[in-house]
């Protein structure tokens, strides 16, 4: 009987395990598409009244990082304007509560709020001035999270249930 060498049934593992995990990883994805929701539960409040323009503030929600950005009335203009280098202007696949369903894919112009990981591979893309960028695979996404046709991702980030308090933002209950 011919057995494998020690670094042969290495590679043998390691080829199944990666297969293991990337065949999960695109099965929940796919499952989590088909179902068209958005995520929503266990209530979390964050004071944002002294966010300033332009800042990003991470929180953890759920185990993820979830993204509050305070934009800038000229980034707001921007994302307003026709981008043909999107790969979904329209979010129409997008995972998020339908009312953000508009161009700013957001509750109010100037608070932006998502899941802060790539759709791609679960990276956590920086903000990179007028957009954020995957530093593993360069996906990029514009300030409302929208995709950029160039890089692996095909998704636009996620938005989760949110709504306002005021000042404050409670992630994880539908406006």
């Amino acid at each position: 009987m011919d057995h494998a060498s020690k670094p042969q049934r290495r590679r043998i593992m390691l080829a199944a395990g990666a297969c293991a995990v990337g065949g999960g990883t695109l099965f929940l994805s796919q499952q989590h598409n088909a179902t068209k929701s958005w995520p929503h539960g266990d209530p979390l409040t964050v004071d944002i009244a002294n966010l300033p323009e332009g800042k990003l503030k991470t929180v953890e929600w759920q185990g993820k990082p979830v993204w509050i950005l305070r934009r800038r009335a000229t980034e707001i203009s921007a994302l307003q304007a026709a981008n043909v280098a999107l790969a979904d202007p329209q979010s129409a696949q997008s995972l998020q509560p339908p009312a953000t369903r508009n161009t700013l894919r957001s509750l109010r112009p100037d608070i932006f709020v998502a899941i802060g990981l790539c759709t791609h591979q679960g990276c956590t893309p920086a903000l990179n001035g007028d957009h954020f960028l995957c530093p593993c695979h360069t996906s990029k996404y514009d300030l409302a999270g929208r995709v950029f046709k160039v890089g692996p991702a095909q998704a636009n980030l996620v938005i989760p249930a949110y709504r306002f308090d005021g000042e404050r933002l409670v992630i994880g209950e539908d406006a």
